[in-house]
């Protein structure tokens, strides 16, 4: 058990501790990392993070290797894909993401020979390279933040001009329910973690370095505050957090952390913090000491399937390989989720490719199905959980009568999606998809 005191001085507003948590979280938080054998076949979409996406550098029956860059872009915020398994495009076609939208993808069948791309160098003095020759090394590695927003990581670590960044926090929160792998690679990968945030504060010029880790983690805790006291890294430390969703998002993070708020519209960096998630901070590790890019990830695999696990995967992978590994489904499954369950995507199909915000895949039973609408009841719980402290039943309301200049005024471009409201409406009012409706639609249709 956790205590709730143990936390920092400052806590986000809003949010709340989601019942079954800790229950949820048990299913795999005890499973190690168990690295999974690539597939014969595997679908790379071209699309994978924020930016622009990669024009294909390939084509239909050309040899790859391991590693090798399959496509990129010039933009200045974009992350090239590479291969993750050596052997032959099978074609360049539209692959259907899961959130319905069909993509330009690398369809590659694997050899089986796992040859390295020749670009593939390592560099064990990375710490002797200036920031733009590592910003530029991360860039080419294809990093992007694998917490789930997938912005890519050299743009973050490039500071505007003007602008200083004293902290580096690492977000090792991990708040949604169900998910381990954070946790897991937090445990197993822990001089990675403080390697990766060492050279991505020599990047940022950074004097801090913070890891937010919720107090229902401490072996976590434990395991990074020994390594810190260890390796003798200065001016890092652990901040213990209670345990609140959603406490992850950067700004609700930051403010938890530090005490510092993010203004409506601005970046993290405007408050002189930059915050990387744990398993991206591994991942710099790798790419600056070892030359590897960006082909696999950690992956909880949970819920109701037969043997719940966590999975080192390669980018690409099929779900339902992931399924096939766990034994399969159990038979009261009745919904999938790619995600967590306060964020993640309902699934029609498992024939969807593993890609670099990809987190986790959940298998919920009957009692976990969202309950079907009732008329609001006007409680106020939408308002007192919300994080940016919207009034999302009046957002819900302007949405659904296409009152979309209302819902601006109203804040909808704010809600940064967490949930919350819709968990704890007792009308079980679809109050966060009728938020992200809006902010689909105003840009549309308000000037």
């Amino acid at each position: 058990m956790f205590s709730a005191s143990a936390h920092t001085q400052y806590r986000f507003p809003g949010g709340f501790h989601p019942r079954d948590c800790e229950r949820t979280k048990a299913l795999t938080s005890s499973a190690p990392l168990t690295p999974l054998a690539p597939s014969d076949r595997l679908i790379l979409p071209l699309t994978q993070h924020i930016g622009a996406p990669g024009e294909p550098l390939i084509k239909k029956g050309d040899t790859v290797a391991l590693g090798q860059i399959i496509a990129a872009s010039k933009a200045a915020v974009s992350a090239p894909v590479h291969a993750t398994v050596s052997g032959v495009v099978t074609d360049v076609a539209p692959c259907m993401l899961p959130t319905g939208v069909a993509v330009p993808s690398v369809i590659l069948d694997n050899d089986h020979e796992n040859r390295w791309d020749d670009s593939i160098t390592p560099d064990p003095n990375a710490e002797s390279r200036t920031p733009a020759e590592l910003r530029e090394r991360i860039r080419a590695g294809g990093l992007v933040g694998m917490g789930g927003a997938a912005f890519p990581t050299a743009v973050k670590l490039n500071v505007p001009q003007g602008q200083t960044a004293d902290t580096l926090l690492i977000n090792g929160v991990e708040c949604e329910p169900y998910l381990t792998c954070d946790h897991r690679s937090m445990l197993e990968n822990t001089n990675e973690l403080l390697d990766g945030a060492k050279l991505a504060r020599i990047i940022l010029g950074a004097k801090n370095i913070i890891f937010g880790v919720e107090v229902n983690k401490p072996d976590a805790i434990k395991v990074i505050r020994d390594a810190i006291q260890q390796r003798g890294v200065k001016d890092a430390h652990v901040a213990e957090l209670a345990v609140r969703y959603p406490q992850g998002g950067e700004k609700q993070l930051i403010y938890a952390a530090t005490g510092r708020k993010v203004p409506i519209g601005a970046l993290p960096v405007s408050v002189g913090v930059v915050v990387l998630n744990v398993s991206t901070t591994i991942q710099v590790s790798a790419t600056l000491r070892t030359g590897k890019p960006f082909i696999e990830r950690a992956f909880t695999v949970t819920g109701r399937v037969c043997e719940p696990k966590n999975l080192v995967v390669r980018l690409g992978t099929l779900l339902s390989d992931l399924v096939d590994a766990c034994g399969g489904l159990q038979p009261d499954a009745v919904k999938l989720v790619l995600g967590g369950p306060m964020m993640g995507v309902a699934l029609s199909r498992l024939q969807v490719p593993v890609t670099k915000g990809s987190s986790g895949l959940i298998a919920l039973d009957p009692g976990e199905d969202i309950p079907d609408e009732s008329p609001c009841i006007h409680c106020g719980r939408c308002t007192r959980v919300c994080p940016m402290k919207l009034q999302t039943t009046m957002i819900d309301m302007y949405v659904r009568r296409r009152r979309y200049e209302s819902a601006k005024a109203a804040g909808v471009m704010n809600c940064i999606e967490c949930g919350a409201c819709t968990y704890v409406c007792p009308a079980k009012r679809q109050l966060t998809q009728m938020c992200r409706v809006g902010k689909r639609m105003v840009p549309l249709l308000v000037k």
